[in-house]
């Protein structure tokens, strides 16, 4: 659920990374990955862990993730066919939208695929999206990222560790409008993460248009990508597009992608079916970045009748217009009866009007309908919480949690919901936990000491709250070095 507070949309930031206290630290985070832990031990060493480095990432700056249930659906079924000809699991690797106007993408780990808003808004065909996504496939399918990690972990420089322990726990994701990333993208050991090596860029343009043959989808769509930054190389490097300077184009890998399209003929036609999820993507995503008024002027030329009135539907919400607003939503669910995403909107805009009641009907059919979507589930509990019904909302919290366990947005949810149900050892974990996720471990530590003193010793929660109350003590010996 992408939250709207008028014409703009609200994100939870998360600290960026830099570097790394002391050995330890990666030696316990090793250990964790090895599988000698228990589940929640593990996820909460793995959090722990990158969120320690917080404290040195103050000079660097912070991703912020757009996180909406039916946008990440949508890029997932784009990516689908070729994650599949690649040998990955689609439900095992995301498609996230980082809060960035630029024309970027790219991959640190092999569990998300990272994609800037601006360029699924500026790609022209579903071919040309799909493209981005089989490159940045071919990087994780080729063991680019596993070598490199690999190199992190041997490298003996604090910032080497600290990026290291950056990819293990890469996805800091958050809740509905934004989360942060546990990673700068200013820091220069990131930089060079991120640069690929033109051997690298080869490899994965060679893979990534045998996975589009492969899927069914033309690969024309890798050429058209490489024409818009054919002239980039001879600008400087600040004036180059992001995506070029982390993925060095050369004439050569430009020539083989044409090659390569012109003897394979015409290609298959554009698959209707992805051109209709871009067209939704893009919808959503322009509805709620744009101008309602950009989105009204637009709205004639939407191809598909539903997502016209989508978008109609979020930009009368943003103008403070509820009755016109659920006049678009009224006819879209008629038409669409059994979209999740759809009903999750009407929760939203409804819950956004402090109409509880009905925004848990509303959130509760989409849960229905789409049991294990951990951002629906988290708006359900919202909702819950807002109507009066704290333990039916911790029910639904802690299901979401567990599908997703990094929702800060869905933490301080959960607090409230522990306090209100007299949990108080519970809320002050969620709490400490919450702060820990966004970096500021001065704010979780009291916390955490409070959460152990009223806990269970020995139990698991005690102990993730022992986590975040060791990180925080070994920060504060830092600060007195």
């Amino acid at each position: 659920m992408l939250i709207s507070h008028g014409a703009a949309m609200s994100f939870d930031r998360v600290f960026s990374l830099a570097s790394i206290p002391c050995a330890r630290l990666f030696r316990l985070l090793s250990h964790a990955v090895r599988g000698r832990l228990g589940y929640m031990q593990t996820q909460g060493l793995i959090l722990v862990a990158a969120l320690t480095l917080a404290p040195f990432a103050a000079q660097a700056q912070s991703i912020r993730l757009l996180r909406d249930a039916d946008i990440e659906n949508g890029l997932t079924e784009l990516a689908r066919p070729i994650l599949t000809a690649a040998g990955l699991s689609p439900r095992r690797v995301r498609i996230l939208v980082v809060d960035d106007s630029s024309f970027n993408a790219f991959v640190i780990d092999h569990r998300a695929i990272f994609v800037n808003y601006g360029l699924i808004l500026k790609a022209e065909t579903p071919e040309m999206l799909q493209a981005v996504l089989a490159h940045e496939a071919a990087h994780i399918a080729n063991g680019h990222i596993g070598r490199r990690i690999q190199n992190m972990r041997s490298a003996s420089t604090a910032a080497g560790l600290g990026t290291a322990l950056g990819m293990l726990a890469a996805i800091a994701g958050g809740g509905e409008a934004g989360a942060g990333v546990a990673f700068g993208v200013q820091s220069s050991a990131l930089r060079n993460f991120l640069s690929h090596t033109r051997a690298e860029e080869s490899s994965a343009d060679r893979s990534a248009i045998g996975f589009l043959t492969a899927a069914g989808i033309n690969p024309k769509g890798m050429v058209d990508l490489h024409r818009i930054f054919a002239g980039q190389e001879a600008l400087s490097a600040s004036s180059q597009d992001p995506y070029m300077r982390s993925h060095p184009l050369t004439r050569d890998r430009m020539r083989a992608a044409e090659a390569y399209v012109a003897s394979a003929g015409d290609g298959p036609a554009t698959n209707l079916e992805a051109a209709y999820w871009l067209a939704r993507v893009q919808g959503k995503l322009s509805a709620f970045t744009r101008a309602p008024s950009w989105t009204k002027r637009r709205s004639s030329s939407e191809t598909y009748a539903d997502v016209k009135r989508m978008r109609l539907a979020v930009a009368q919400h943003r103008q403070h217009n509820f009755g016109r607003a659920q006049k678009e939503m009224q006819a879209l669910l008629a038409s669409r009866p059994k979209d999740a995403y759809y009903h999750e909107l009407w929760g939203q805009i409804l819950y956004e009007n402090r109409r509880w009641a009905a925004a848990v009907a509303a959130f509760g059919t989409a849960a229905k309908l789409a049991p294990n979507e951990p951002l629906i589930l988290a708006s359900l509990g919202r909702a819950e919480l807002a109507a009066g019904n704290p333990r039916a909302a911790l029910k639904t919290m802690e299901k979401a949690r567990g599908l997703d366990f990094r929702n800060a947005t869905l933490l301080r949810d959960m607090s409230l919901a522990y306090a209100q149900t007299k949990q108080t050892g519970m809320a002050a974990l969620v709490t400490a936990e919450r702060y820990a996720l966004q970096g500021r471990l001065k704010d979780a530590g009291p916390h955490a000491k409070r959460a152990t003193g009223l806990l269970a010793k020995g139990s698991p929660a005690w102990r993730r709250a022992q986590d975040v109350l060791i990180a925080f003590e070994q920060d504060e010996k830092r600060k007195q070095k």
